[in-house]
């Protein structure tokens, strides 16, 4: 048996294609390398409720979530870093303000401090989940809150951007943009899990697509980015394998040697 690796696969655009659908050769490849004796763990932005369904099918237990503020190794949690409370205040009413909705998010649910709004509507239902936000303005009183998501036109969160240096903002869809702990990240997640099993970087691998996988493959010293990434997605990670739909997943576990 080869010496065991862990290896981190973002979800959309990685695992799951545009219609949000898993394809035969990555279930089959994933179990490949589980029967190998690795690792097979998920490193998203998405809540852990988010991808339930798909940790079941994939026989998953280790994951980094939340772009890294959530993160289980073996069904238990190893790391939490919530949103500081009084900048996470500021900011909504900030938001209220500019007419810009927000989602609070823990490790359970999410609610929006609006009852509807198109802006929503729209991004939520492009990541074909069976949850949507409730209302509930006072959500994140009393909890740790991992995430928001901010509701708004591409450049308009650059205001925010200036006035709340408590936090990160990454956009993920037109009309949305994650709100994180400053400097969290998919490689801080990462290196919480790392030091708990004690791996050499030259047993940890990472699949992304996304803007918000760049610190990932920059940090992980086997990174391989999908075909269907933009060019400053490949430019960060030491292999670029097909895209989601063209088996990736496959072909990339084939080209750093697992398969």
């Amino acid at each position: 048996m080869p010496q065991q690796s862990v290896i981190f696969f973002d979800i959309d655009g990685t695992l799951l294609n545009q219609e949000k659908k898993l394809p035969h050769s990555a279930k089959k490849a994933i179990y490949k390398i589980k029967e190998q004796g690795h690792i097979a763990a998920i490193a998203t932005g998405r809540a852990p409720f988010m991808f339930e369904d798909l940790r079941k099918e994939l026989g998953i237990d280790t994951f980094v979530s939340y772009n890294g503020q959530y993160v289980i190794l073996n069904g238990e949690v190893i790391f939490k870093n919530p949103l500081n409370l009084q900048s996470l205040e500021q900011l909504t009413a900030h938001a209220l303000d500019h007419q810009h909705p927000v989602v609070f998010m823990d490790h359970e649910d999410m609610k929006a401090n609006v009852p509807e709004h198109a802006y929503i509507k729209e991004s939520i239902e492009m990541l074909k989940i069976k949850q949507f936000p409730r209302y509930d303005p006072e959500y994140y009183k009393g909890r740790e809150l991992f995430q928001m998501l901010l509701f708004c036109p591409e450049g308009e969160e650059k205001q925010y951007e200036q006035a709340f240096p408590d936090f990160d903002f990454i956009r993920w869809h037109p009309l949305s943009v994650d709100v994180l702990p400053k400097g969290g990240s998919k490689a801080a997640g990462i290196g919480k899990i790392v030091e708990k099993l004690g791996f050499p970087e030259e047993r940890l691998y990472a699949f992304g697509d996304g803007l918000n996988d760049i610190k990932m493959l920059s940090a992980v010293k086997n990174s391989i980015a999908m075909g269907n990434a933009e060019e400053k997605v490949k430019a960060a990670a030491k292999f670029v394998t097909k895209s989601v739909d063209e088996k990736g997943i496959y072909y990339g576990l084939q080209m750093v040697g697992l398969l």
